[in-house]
């Protein structure tokens, strides 16, 4: 008998093949079992004594949260989307328990409140997946605007640490199954996996793996994609429920912001899992291994006593060199670009290159100035020339002139008083410079998640550097921006060279950039800011404070800039097709990284700006401002997905949302609805100015 018979017909090497092919998809998953297997055992051999059920038990309950809530993040990612309101779902849970429950009933219903926490996830996630889904909008804007709303809510139910958790809840998750031998943390994640294994082979879980692997195959071949994302979202925010309800049965309490620090580490976990970022390959049981890699990384560092400052960084660089890890093969972005260099340098040496032959765009350009008279078009109407940038910005200008008018009636000092709009362009300063950094960001169809912890950083080097000196900042200034072009390159050769997601490279350094501002300042910074810049932020000149007429240059050469360079061109040519871009002859890597270094510059100067305004920095300084920094730029009329917008647009978009933030602050109304009020002006404009081909 032949040797393909003896298989079953099938050729022995095929069957080589496809077993590679299977040892292949599960990859990511033996690496985080091997990797999570080795650091069980160096906790092992730095700990005192061998592992004690007592240590297996404080483990698995340390992690818990993050391996459930990454769960429903990677069920996400699998379909081909994005969460960014996992952490906030995971705080709203927390504070709806910790002030519903009864201080005075020791004995809550484990079941009723384990579902409750459930049921507001699904709600959540019902409200993220009818916006991506049906109204087919983009899921990194719809969860944002949602994490916003939702941490303004879980503000205004509990504005500060506190609140009762029933002693029952945590007594049962935080207890054994069976005694001394199986934590509930533990079986409780056992439960997730059976779930997870249940459901993959149900209809609805082979469709998941289907839409993230190709949402239009899936469509012909006859899902329903639409619900499928529906469903994915829904079941997702069941998990961050599951979560918020261990987390409070864990604290006993309730925290608004006990979700916030977790967004990196989610993601973390989810890579490090195995599964791709993209969508099609992967599954929730590597996220739960991946969550307890990283806490197990963290404590190691404590025992090892590194300062949890590190913490961060070590979750970032986690995260970049996960995804990287992920993405080394033949036909990775990485690989494609060293052969493309390869290729290049050896063109270069045989003096093949475009640039080395020469005279072709000479030749054309010649042609162009020589053409005959016919062959040049009458000028354009400003209408045809302009019109739609008009239609699309004009918006934020009118709605701007609405609040203002607004304001005049209800505070009575707005429309004829000169310090209110002397205070409306200095505090619209700081979106205006945003807006050309991540607005730039922004048309070429990414985005720059990394805006706060650059602006705090950088603030806070600057504060550190000058000391209240008017000298030392001739020399801080040119420190703090080299700092943020350093960051933007970052961030921008991750994504071109390494062909890594914008989000994941920008989240990251977010991260790394938080942990070194903690480093930097041992946790309180220190320092203040030369007398110089607070007067160019505070003083006046003629009646008007000194940075305004900074602004008026900026907005000048930002306008020159994306509309009369041939860098504004290919930033708006790679925003509308990226392959078209290439095939023109862009350099679309070196505009990228432009970008990304014009994002971060924007970012250092608002960081020292601000530094200057309240006269010293401080940790958190940037972080109202990422979402603002996204709203002006989609209430301007830009696209979210790239290739449409104008910087004008974008101011009156600072503007507006900065006129709206005084007239709030003059009223009655909370702080945290600026939060809620600003997530749904982002999300009512780009489903108003959403293109019409997304809508189709």
């Amino acid at each position: 008998m032949n040797t393909h018979a003896k298989n079953g017909g099938i050729p022995s090497q095929s069957k080589g093949g496809v077993r590679r092919l299977r040892l292949g998809r599960f990859r990511g998953l033996i690496t985080a079992v091997v990797v999570f297997a080795v650091l069980l055992v160096v906790v092992d051999l730095i700990s005192a004594g061998p592992l004690s059920y007592f240590d297996i038990s404080f483990l698995s309950s340390g992690g818990a949260t993050l391996a459930l809530t990454a769960v429903g993040e990677t069920i996400v990612i699998l379909s081909g989307g994005f969460d960014l309101s996992a952490g906030a779902v995971l705080s709203l849970v927390n504070v709806i328990l910790a002030t519903s429950m009864d201080p005075t009933n020791f004995e809550a219903s484990i079941t009723l409140w384990t579902l409750a926490g459930i049921g507001i996830g699904m709600s959540v996630g019902a409200f993220n997946g009818f916006f991506i889904a049906f109204l087919r909008l983009q899921p990194i804007v719809v969860t944002l605007s949602t994490m916003f709303i939702i941490q303004g809510i879980t503000l205004l139910i509990l504005d500060k640490p506190g609140g009762f958790v029933s002693p029952s809840l945590g007594g049962f998750y935080m207890g054994d199954l069976v005694s001394n031998w199986i934590p509930m943390p533990i079986a409780l994640l056992v439960a997730v996996g059976l779930f997870w294994a249940w459901l993959k082979r149900t209809r609805f879980g082979t469709a998941v793996y289907a839409v993230g692997s190709d949402p239009n195959a899936a469509a012909s071949a006859g899902l329903r994609v639409t619900w499928v994302r529906f469903g994915v979202y829904v079941v997702a925010g069941g998990f961050y429920g599951l979560g918020g309800v261990f987390i409070s049965a864990q604290t006993g309490s309730g925290d608004p912001l006990v979700g916030n620090p977790l967004l990196l580490s989610i993601f973390a976990a989810v890579v490090v899992g195995g599964t791709r970022l993209g969508g099609g390959r992967g599954g929730p049981i590597g996220s739960i291994l991946g969550a307890y890699i990283l806490m197990i990384v963290v404590n190691i560092l404590l025992v090892l006593n590194v300062s949890a400052y590190y913490s961060s960084i070590a979750e970032g660089l986690i995260l970049i060199l996960a995804v990287l890890a992920g993405s080394l093969s033949r036909d990775s972005t990485l690989a494609q670009q060293i052969r493309s260099a390869t290729t290049q340098f050896q063109a270069w040496r045989a003096g093949t290159l475009a640039s080395q032959i020469g005279g072709g765009d000479k030749r054309l350009a010649m042609q162009d100035v020589h053409a005959p008279a016919s062959r040049v078009s009458a000028m354009p109407s400003f209408w045809s020339r302009h019109g739609e940038t008009l239609r699309f910005a004009l918006p934020a200008y009118v709605s701007l002139i609405l609040v203002i008018v607004v304001t005049q009636v209800t505070l009575g000092h707005a429309i004829f008083n000169w310090t209110y709009w002397n205070s409306l362009a200095v505090l619209s300063s700081f979106l205006a410079i945003l807006a050309l950094g991540q607005g730039t960001v922004i048309l070429t169809g990414g985005l720059d998640l990394s805006v706060p912890w650059t602006i705090g950083f950088c603030g806070i080097l600057l504060a550190g550097i000058v000391q209240g000196s008017d000298a030392a900042l001739i020399y801080a200034l040119p420190v703090v921006l080299g700092v943020a072009v350093l960051i933007g390159l970052v961030n921008g050769l991750g994504i071109v060279w390494l062909g890594l997601s914008p989000i994941v490279v920008t989240l990251a350094t977010n991260g790394i950039l938080q942990g070194a501002a903690l480093i930097y300042s041992g946790g309180t910074p220190a320092g203040f800011s030369s007398p110089l810049l607070r007067w160019f932020m505070t003083a006046k000149v003629l009646g008007v404070t000194p940075v305004v007429y900074f602004m008026i240059g900026f907005v000048v050469l930002a306008v020159i800039l994306l509309s009369r360079t041939s860098f504004g061109r290919q930033v708006y040519g790679i925003g509308n097709s990226m392959r078209a871009a290439q095939l023109s002859g862009t350099a679309t890597g070196r505009v990228l990284v432009g970008v990304y270094v014009l994002s971060a510059v924007c970012a250092g100067l608002v960081g020292m700006l601000l530094t200057g305004f309240s006269g010293q920095a401080s940790l958190g300084m940037g972080d109202d401002y990422l979402l603002p920094s996204i709203a002006v730029v989609v209430v301007g009329g830009a696209l979210i997905t790239g290739g449409r917008g104008h910087y004008l647009g974008m101011l009156g978009g600072a503007l507006l949302l900065t006129a709206l933030q005084t007239l709030l602050a003059g009223t009655t109304l909370p702080y945290a609805t600026r939060a809620i009020i600003f997530g749904s002006v982002v999300l009512g404009a780009v489903i108003a100015l959403r293109d019409r081909r997304e809508a189709s």
